[in-house]
């Protein structure tokens, strides 16, 4: 099934900005992505500050979506996208950077809906939801505002 920024938005009811072309088949990685102020990157890569709780209380993610994060500037908010049965995320994880907002499990591939910037996919695996930093130029980090 090819999935494409407007069927996701139709999935989700979600409206995307006019500049973003529609029809673009969304490419599914299986890396490390940023959308924004977030990453989403495997947690093999980063299991040494990232650890699921005991206790974890998975969430299906349904097909109409998560909300991850909503932008600070704009208010438009990151969804997690799944097919039923094809994705669980929890928020029930330690984070040694502090920048963990959850983590979600795929058996098929899933995607992150954003109005401003389109769509991204994940490979099947296990992934941590981090917000992203940057460096304000006197090695300080603050969190990115999207």
């Amino acid at each position: 099934m090819t999935v494409t920024l407007a069927s996701l938005a139709r999935q989700t009811g979600m409206t995307v900005l006019d500049h973003l072309e529609q029809e673009i088949q969304i490419p599914v990685l299986d890396g490390p992505q940023a959308q924004g102020d977030l990453i989403v990157v495997p947690l093999r890569l980063v299991s040494a500050a990232v650890q699921i709780r005991d206790d974890p209380r998975w969430q299906a993610v349904p097909p109409e979506g998560i909300e991850l994060l909503r932008g600070e500037a704009g208010g438009n908010p990151h969804t997690l996208v799944a097919e039923p049965g094809s994705c669980r995320w929890t928020v029930n994880v330690t984070d040694a950077d502090g920048l963990a907002i959850g983590v979600f499990s795929a058996s098929a591939p899933v995607y992150l809906l954003h109005p401003e910037h389109g769509g991204s996919g994940c490979a099947p695996g296990t992934y941590v939801v981090r917000r992203q930093r940057e460096h304000d130029g006197h090695r300080r980090a603050r969190l990115v505002a999207d």
